[in-house]
């Protein structure tokens, strides 16, 4: 019982106090510290620390969206040059004019004598889809769509009359399937001139409608 009121007088006595005012001091100052350094430098840091992931996300990002883009312009080169194939195969290296004068050159060549070239429509490449918006809008669902027309190229329709006899004719023929254009023939109408007495060999009147497809 007396140690204990001992023990108590010590701890009030001036000496404890004293010692104790610095510990109190320390303990304050270390209080203060956490809370008004170590915790906003912790936020900070966290912060600092998410900005810097989103940035290195931003990064992984952008390099994913450059590669895709890379591989995008790659396809898309290719489509370029696929559809520059396409568009040679269908209307070859040769223009409108220049197919024409070699129309001329195998007509001379066999013999055909034309009456009369009437060009009759020119029809441009109109897109598919815009195609399927205008049958939808207008209940065109016979609307029919050339596979051949595709973009960069245009498609002339032209009525040909002309006379010939039936083996210059299978020649003429013949020989416009070698061109380097796609030549098509629609509504071939033959019909038999009066022969000649003179004349041992039997002439055929031709109309028919020609499709040549020519270069934009």
């Amino acid at each position: 019982m007396t140690n204990s009121i001992d023990r108590k007088n010590n701890f009030k006595s001036p000496e404890s106090i004293i010692t104790l005012i610095p510990i109190l001091i320390s303990s304050g100052i270390a209080i203060l510290l956490i809370i008004f350094y170590l915790i906003p430098q912790y936020v900070k840091s966290n912060k600092v620390n998410l900005e810097l992931n989103a940035l290195i996300k931003k990064k992984n990002d952008l390099d994913d969206l450059k590669s895709q883009y890379k591989i995008i312009n790659q396809k898309f080169d290719k489509l370029n040059k696929e559809k520059a194939i396409i568009i040679e195969i269908i209307t070859g290296t040769s223009n409108l004019d220049t197919l024409l004068a070699k129309l001329g050159e195998l007509s001379e060549k066999n013999s055909i004598e034309f009456v009369s070239i009437v060009p009759k429509k020119v029809i441009n490449f109109v897109d598919n889809s815009s195609v399927g918006k205008q049958n939808k809008k207008n209940n065109l669902d016979n609307l029919s769509v050339d596979p051949l027309l595709v973009e960069g190229i245009k498609k002339y329709l032209i009525d040909f009359s002309f006379k010939a006899n039936f083996i210059n004719l299978l020649s003429f023929f013949r020989e416009l399937e070698f061109q380097d254009n796609i030549i098509l023939f629609n509504d071939i109408n033959l019909k038999l001139m009066p022969q000649d007495i003179n004349d041992s060999k039997e002439m055929l009147e031709v109309k028919l409608r020609m499709t040549l497809y020519g270069k934009i």
